[in-house]
């Protein structure tokens, strides 16, 4: 397989001297193209961070991050917003859209910076909300609001799609929703995948799941047949 991503001792250090906090401590692995990847830990692991660095959102203080033949730790921050723009998808755990806009519209945003995007009408009902792209964030649940993020993620065909806890705010049901919205992208587009999550049972979904504590890498396990999220119990 090609590797999307290496990863060779990254490090992120927040502040200086004794106040100093090692977020990420000599990380090294690869990320395969087109993987679904699970980023397991509680909460200050390094997951997020991790998630940051790889996205151009911030920078690694020490080591080397490779997409393909791009040194993403060698870009100053306008090269890394072009990388953003061109390669990366984001969704968070809270979805960040526009309430005078409809779903519809809070997709087209993002289809504008892309070279070669999705319809909004093809990313919503992808993510099963064919019946409510011209409602307002208002007038749709907390899972249909999830899913029209993921939609608006999505539209720009990312080469890399980084979900930040996209569950944490939702119910078992929705959360089930979105989780199979994102492995059925995974499947058709190809697109690498990391989820971050603090759910071990949520982690059965990825190929492989990286534990991270107190900024360590502290091991990788491989899964040979992931699950699907209605086998999921939370």
């Amino acid at each position: 397989m090609t590797a999307a991503f290496t990863l060779r001792d990254v490090s992120k250090i927040y502040g200086k001297g004794p106040a100093a906090v090692r977020a990420l401590s000599e990380v090294s692995f690869d990320i395969q193209e087109g993987e679904l990847m699970m980023l397991l830990g509680p909460s200050g692991s390094g997951k997020s961070t991790l998630l940051n660095v790889l996205g151009g959102l911030d920078h690694a203080s020490t080591g080397e991050i490779r997409f393909h033949d791009m040194v993403l730790t060698a870009l100053n921050d306008r090269q890394l917003t072009a990388y953003r723009r061109r390669h990366v998808g984001f969704i968070f755990q809270f979805y960040n859209l526009i309430p005078s806009l409809t779903a519809r519209e809070n997709v087209d945003l993002v289809r504008e910076i892309a070279a070669d995007p999705l319809s909004a009408e093809e990313a919503l009902t992808l993510v099963g909300l064919a019946g409510r792209m011209d409602h307002f964030p208002a007038q749709l649940s907390g899972g249909e609001q999830q899913r029209v993020a993921v939609a608006r993620a999505i539209a720009k065909r990312p080469a890399i799609l980084l979900c930040d806890e996209p569950t944490g705010a939702l119910d078992l049901k929705t959360g089930m929703q979105v989780l199979e919205a994102l492995g059925e992208i995974n499947r058709r587009y190809k697109s690498t995948t990391l989820i971050v999550t603090h759910n071990s049972d949520v982690a059965r979904m990825g190929q492989r799941v990286v534990h991270f504590a107190d900024g360590h890498v502290r091991q990788i396990d491989v899964n040979p047949a992931p699950a699907r999220p209605s086998e999921l119990v939370w």
